[in-house]
């Protein structure tokens, strides 16, 4: 094993509890373990199998990874709590290709999701860090709207952009959304739709803002020599930067500028190659900052690389993205993964990207109190086969 080699290992399966707008009867422990059980399913694994075990979870507290362990029949030998949002899966996947190189794990299972009452989120968004409770709350700001909806107006200066650039990204997911069974918002939109949609934010609308919902998502990586699939999904790269500027800059950049280079070196392709994009949408501006920052406008002509995103010259987001498939908490960060990962074992039904064989996954998330400090993306390939 060397920096920047992540062969030996192989993701089988990526599933989705399909997301619902309105609580589930039971809990977040249910929906973990009810994805853990369609992971297995598609993998050819059994439980007896897993020896390794990843959670993200905002509600899964008081309980932990290890109470999952024990709640799902598990002995793991590698056993890992996440904590990092939207980030959270593809840094949970980077430590367990590790493990599994490493001899620390054969198979392992990835879960992260919530379940949300309305005190759930309102809790979350109150209580998120140690400088939202002490500062943001007590001005009553909203929460995260409020702060994107001043990080899109600076975006929106810098770039000379409007609403109806914000909107065509929304519309264009929405699309993808239609041929997407598991989305919360199916129905198609219009451009008009988007722009009479409530404001919220200023100049956030309703529609730039992520439905909340309840669900979850699982992915089993398993070292390759195991695997029992005949078309499953190898990493070529992985970077991740965390408090790459210490809240200090402008936000219209995220830790992605900084690792992309060593990214598509890494994995000796480049953005061009990509045939499925995952990025993290919890907000279009963001989804348009990691875009650019992972060099998909290399130009800096952000309205050029709008029309690549409506003409499908760029599937980005084929899922529907948050904006429409919905954000269940912690299961953000798995949302686009699992959808690659879909792609790439070309079993993504009416949606399905023809040919798909790169993909490129980011992660975002943990505002402190301006933007997010975390930052990380994934290279993956589709392979047949058993061996990387």
């Amino acid at each position: 094993m060397t920096y920047g080699d992540f062969s030996g290992a192989l993701i089988t399966a990526g599933v989705e509890v399909p997301y619902q707008r309105r609580a589930t009867e039971g809990n977040t422990g249910d929906l973990l373990a009810d994805a853990f059980s369609r992971a297995l399913a598609e993998s050819g694994f059994s439980s007896k199998d897993i020896d390794g075990l990843g959670v993200a979870s905002f509600t899964l507290a008081p309980d932990h990874a290890v109470d999952m362990a024990w709640r799902l029949g598990l002995s793991p030998r590698w056993c890992m709590d996440d904590c990092h949002g939207g980030a959270s899966a593809i840094n949970m996947l980077q430590h367990a290709v590790r493990a599994i190189q490493c001899g620390d794990a054969n198979v392992v299972a990835l879960l992260s999701g919530d379940r949300f009452e309305a005190t759930d989120f309102k809790q979350l968004v109150d209580h998120y860090n140690l400088t939202t409770r002490q500062w943001l709350r007590p001005l009553e700001t909203g929460g995260p709207n409020a702060v994107f909806a001043m990080l899109t107006q600076r975006h929106a200066r810098r770039f000379d952009l409007t609403p109806h650039d914000y909107g065509a990204l929304c519309v264009a997911q929405r699309a993808w959304a239609a041929q997407n069974p598991n989305a919360v918002y199916r129905s198609p939109m219009t451009l008009a739709e988007y722009l009479e949609a409530p404001m919220v934010a200023d100049p956030l609308r309703r529609l730039d803002c992520v439905p909340v919902v309840c669900g979850a998502n699982a992915i089993i990586v398993a070292r390759a020599d195991l695997v029992r699939r005949t078309r499953n999904v190898r990493i070529r790269a992985v970077q991740s930067l965390f408090n790459t500027d210490h809240q200090a800059g402008d936000g219209l950049t995220t830790p992605l500028a900084a690792v992309a280079p060593t990214l598509w070196k890494q994995a000796g392709v480049a953005p061009h190659d990509m045939n499925v994009i995952s990025v993290y949408d919890d907000y279009p501006v963001m989804a348009l900052i990691q875009l650019a920052d992972l060099g998909f406008a290399p130009d800096g002509d952000i309205r050029a690389l709008l029309a690549r995103i409506a003409s499908r010259e760029l599937n980005v987001n084929t899922s529907g993205g948050q904006l429409s498939a919905g954000q269940a908490g912690a299961a953000g960060g798995m949302h686009g993964l699992v959808e690659a990962v879909t792609q790439l074992q070309h079993g993504a039904g009416g949606r399905q990207v023809d040919r798909a064989r790169l993909a490129l996954v980011s992660g975002y998330g943990m505002v402190e109190y301006r933007y997010g400090m975390c930052g990380n993306a994934v290279v993956l390939e589709s392979v047949t086969g058993e061996t990387s």
